[in-house]
């Protein structure tokens, strides 16, 4: 079983920045792709950025310039430092891995959810 646990969300103003940390434990053989998804209210939950073993990036065109995320391998913790951060912005934000766990059996997992909120 992998566990993911967030953190870094909060409340900060029009401009400002956030760093978002995610980190996996338990039992992982390898990681694939770590990622951050986004769910405002009433809309659906949509990819943000994710980094994909072997470092190839995707990025919403909305965060494009404006966020970057990163992946310690060592510490199988992905971050999602977020500038110049827009009312827009605001929604829960969780994170996803996928890899192999130690059986060898294909996982995904997503984490509780961090809340950031954007004031304009």
């Amino acid at each position: 079983q992998v566990q993911l646990v967030e953190s870094g969300g909060g409340l900060v103003q029009a401009g400002g920045s956030l760093r978002l940390s995610c980190a996996a434990s338990g039992s992982i053989f390898s990681i694939n792709v770590m990622g951050w998804y986004r769910q405002a209210p009433g809309n659906e939950r949509e990819l943000v950025a994710r980094i994909i073993s072997g470092g190839r990036l995707n990025y919403a065109d909305s965060v494009k310039g404006r966020f970057t995320i990163s992946r310690d391998n060592v510490k199988n913790t992905v971050y999602l430092q977020m500038n110049s951060l827009k009312p827009e912005d605001t929604a829960d934000y969780y994170c996803r891995v996928t890899g192999r766990d130690l059986l060898g059996r294909d996982f995904a997992s997503w984490g509780q959810g961090t809340q950031v909120t954007v004031s304009s």
